[in-house]
């Protein structure tokens, strides 16, 4: 028989309904740098998952495929930014282990997504969206998709 994971019980229902509040897609600050990027003319993927070799599976929040940049927004507490993540005082023997594995597939996904020929761009969910946009534009513009073969094939043919 598989061994159950041991969840702690909530403190409270009020702390309860706040954890399963926390999303995992869209959460603000994800969509307000992908409002920008789009204001801004760009086309990207959302939440779209990467097959990678060996098995890796790795889920950038905004993905720009020809380019080959895969862009994540990192929440503070998920992620332990040193700025602001903070460490839980109740139910430690849960949240240190879980907040650690966070950080390691974290720089797992960006070993994998390097390793495929990916640029991987990180922000935390504090930094501002301009500085955010500004951060996504300048590795979009050092990555220029690869040309489309019947575009440049349709441009050779005489008329």
């Amino acid at each position: 028989m598989a061994q159950q994971k041991a969840y702690p019980h909530p403190a409270s229902a009020a702390r309860s309904a706040n954890m399963k509040s926390n999303r995992r897609v869209d959460t603000k600050p994800e969509l307000a740098l992908r409002r920008a990027l789009h204001a801004l003319g760009y086309r990207y993927r959302k939440d779209y998952r990467l097959d990678l070799a060996d098995g890796v599976r790795v889920r950038p929040d905004i993905v720009f495929t020809a380019r080959k940049v895969a862009v994540f927004v990192d929440g503070c507490f998920w992620h332990c930014c040193p700025e602001h993540g903070s460490q839980p005082a109740s139910n430690t023997w849960y949240w240190e282990p879980k907040l650690r594995r966070n950080v390691e597939r974290d720089r797992a996904a960006d070993a994998a997504l390097g390793g495929a020929g990916w640029t991987v761009v990180r922000f935390w969910e504090h930094e501002s969206i301009d500085a955010a946009v500004a951060g996504v534009v300048q590795v979009l513009a050092g990555r220029r998709a690869p040309a489309r073969r019947a575009a440049a094939d349709q441009a050779a043919k005489p008329i």
